[in-house]
């Protein structure tokens, strides 16, 4: 069996090669290396010098305008601005100073420090004359003639001392021109080598690491999709081959937890099922029973027909709400059909005639436009508005009266329910399938899930707001892009 190497040992195999490399071109080229270590060193360098003294002006030009700007809007903050910009720009120049090696940077970064002295003086004017916010003052500092006279000194010394850098950088080009042309003389040798060394490093890499890598990755993919059969072989560096084993160890793990997680869910799903189906389900059923049993009392063949109506299509409305329900736990693709807006709430008014009558309630129509038809499911939508009707005529007082209605919001349709009851005793939230705390208002808590799922589940929002004077108001809004096929 082939000894498999460690990342560590591989790394090592590599270090020694490099290290011979550096030692054959090492007397060749070090002196130039150390030299243009020395001048990317002067190079970095002036670059930090300008970029400070480019940071300075600009901060300069800043602290101007929008310090000007706020005393003359007499911002009570302005100070504090200016405050806040001086020590930036002072902080600055520290750094020039830091980083200046000679004489002739210093004497120049001295002029530039001079002259903001001098701005600084004017500045300073604007927080201690009272009078510099008068009306002639406010005219005069708006004027950009003011900004280029008050920086025309700074702007020479500013000046002046980038074309001291500039002239550094031109010699160290020159320079470096000089050294880069003996390049073709140093580095055929050390280039050579570092072939050789790049191709034996390549083909090692891919071996013992980006081949079995790749290997882990595509086996780590199948696994993720359920593929726990899938073994990964082990190859490459010793790392490689602990990492392939742990992810086989995980896939036959995984494999063997995978029936009890499936149960465990659908134990769950059932435990969240059954209270909904009771809850949706007693009282049709209450109304099925009552109906049979009026049948052994009534001769009337019409009044027989119309229980019997009563009946199937309450059956019909119960096999709905299983679907609906159904679909919540096990969530299934809607049957979509155009379908009016207004219809469906007509249909779910229809279905609530009885329990509308019984506390005399009445069902009121507001803006109400029934041109509107959109894409949708109506047997999973029916619920979902069956289940919110039925919750505002429970919170409505007797004689009380529902709003409906239907209209076109901007580029949105909505569909509001409207109640005259108490409000909300709780934030409804669309998260889980649990039931709610007891209230008259909202049963179990169960229906408000179902209709926030049928609506995601359609790309519609719901949400719930506060009606003015009393009770609830739920918004459905259809955006723009769910309101054709």
């Amino acid at each position: 069996m082939k000894k498999t190497l460690k990342l560590k040992q591989l790394l090592f195999r590599y270090e020694l090669a490099f290290l011979l490399l550096l030692l054959v071109t090492g007397a060749l080229g070090g002196l130039w290396v150390y030299y243009w270590q020395q001048n990317s060193a002067e190079s970095l360098r002036i670059g930090q010098l300008r970029n400070s003294a480019h940071q300075i002006r600009t901060d300069l030009f800043r602290q101007i305008k929008e310090v000007t700007w706020a005393r003359l809007k007499e911002d009570p903050e302005a100070l504090q601005l200016y405050s806040n910009f001086s020590r930036k720009i002072d902080k600055n120049f520290s750094k020039l100073k830091n980083k200046s090696i000679d004489d002739e940077e210093k004497e120049a970064i001295d002029q530039v420090i001079g002259s903001y002295r001098i701005i600084e003086k004017d500045m300073n004017k604007i927080f201690t004359d009272p009078y510099m916010i008068s009306r002639v003052v406010r005219l005069r500092m708006l004027d950009p003639a003011y900004e280029r006279n008050m920086v025309s000194h700074f702007e020479k010394s500013y000046a002046d001392f980038e074309n001291i850098l500039n002239n550094k950088q031109k010699l160290l080009d020159q320079k470096m021109e000089y050294w880069t042309s003996l390049a073709p003389l140093i580095i055929p040798i050390p280039l050579l080598l570092a072939g050789v060394l790049f191709l034996f490093s390549r083909a090692s890499v891919q071996r013992e690491v980006v081949r079995p890598v790749e290997v882990v990755k595509q086996g780590a993919a199948l696994i993720s999709k359920g593929e726990f059969n899938h073994t990964v072989p082990q190859q490459g560096i010793a790392e490689m081959v602990d990492l392939a084993g742990t992810v086989n160890e995980m896939a036959s793990e995984l494999a063997r937890n995978r029936d009890a997680l499936i149960e465990s869910e659908k134990q769950a799903a059932l435990g969240a099922l059954v209270p909904v189906v009771a809850h949706n389900i007693r009282n049709p059923l209450a109304s099925i029973r009552a109906s049979a049993q009026l049948l052994d009392h009534i001769d009337d063949p019409e009044d027989k027909k119309e229980i019997k109506e009563a009946i199937l299509e309450t059956v019909d409305r119960l096999g709905r709400w299983v679907s609906a329900l159904v679909s919540y736990l096990h969530p299934l693709k809607p049957h979509k059909k155009i379908t009016q807006l207004t219809t469906m709430l007509e249909t779910v008014t229809t279905l609530l005639k009885p329990r509308l009558d019984d506390k005399e309630v009445s069902v009121e129509h507001g803006e109400w436009q029934e041109q509107h038809s959109v894409p949708v499911d109506p047997d999973l939508m029916e619920q979902a508005l069956y289940g919110l009707l039925s919750n505002a005529v429970d919170v409505s007082p007797q004689k009380g009266i529902v709003t409906l209605s239907v209209f076109q919001d901007g580029k949105d349709l909505k569909m509001t329910i409207e109640d005259q009851g108490t409000g909300m005793p709780f934030d409804p939230k669309p998260s889980e399938l649990a039931p709610g705390r007891t209230t008259k208002r909202f049963g179990t808590g169960l229906g408000i899930p179902v209709a926030f799922k049928v609506c995601n589940t359609h790309g519609w929002k719901m949400s719930y707001e506060k009606n003015s004077p009393a009770g609830t108001r739920v918004v459905i809004t259809i955006p723009e892009g769910k309101t054709k096929t």
